[in-house]
C-alpha cells in the first residue's frame, strides 16, 4: 500500500492494523513501514496467504527445531532470498544473522532503504507459545 505524503514525510498504515489513542487508524513513518514489511515476510508462513501461497519465511514454525550451524546457515540463505524476492524493490539486503536460543529465534537484518539510501539494522524475535 502506498503511503500518504505529508509536509513531514511519508505516512503509512501501521502493521499489524490497530487503532491509535485518538481512535483513528494508527499510522507510521516510512522507516517503520519498512520494518513492518520485513516483519511480515519473516513471520508469515508459506501457504498462509491464499493468493500468494509461496509468500513468507515461516520462522515461527522453526522455533523448536534443533539448533545447529546447518539450520542457521539454511535460514540465513532462505531469509535473504525471500526478502530480496518480495522486498527487493524497497530494500537491498546486506546481511542476515540468525540466532536460536531455547524458545527464541532472533533475526538481525542489515539493509539499505533504496528510496533514501539509509543503512539500517533491524532485529526481530519470534517466541514459541
Amino acid at each position: 500500500m502506498t503511503g500518504q505524503v505529508t509536509a513531514t514525510g511519508r505516512i503509512d498504515i501501521d502493521f499489524p492494523f490497530r487503532v491509535d489513542r485518538r481512535g483513528r487508524t494508527a499510522d507510521v513513518g516510512y522507516d517503520g513501514h519498512i520494518r513492518d514489511l520485513i516483519e511480515l515476510v519473516l513471520f508469515t508462513s508459506p501457504g498462509e496467504r491464499v493468493m500468494r501461497p509461496d509468500f513468507g519465511c515461516g520462522l515461527l514454525d522453526l522455533v523448536f527445531e534443533p539448533n545447529s550451524p546447518e539450520l542457521a546457515a539454511t535460514l540465513q540463505l532462505s531469509i535473504h532470498a525471500q526478502l530480496e524476492r518480495w522486498l527487493g524493490d524497497v530494500i537491498q539486503v546486506e546481511a542476515v544473522v540468525v540466532e536460536s536460543n531455547d524458545n527464541v529465534l532472533r533475526v538481525r537484518v542489515a539493509h539499505v532503504v533504496r528510496a533514501t539510501g539509509d543503512r539500517r539494522t533491524e532485529t526481530f524475535e519470534g517466541r514459541a507459545a
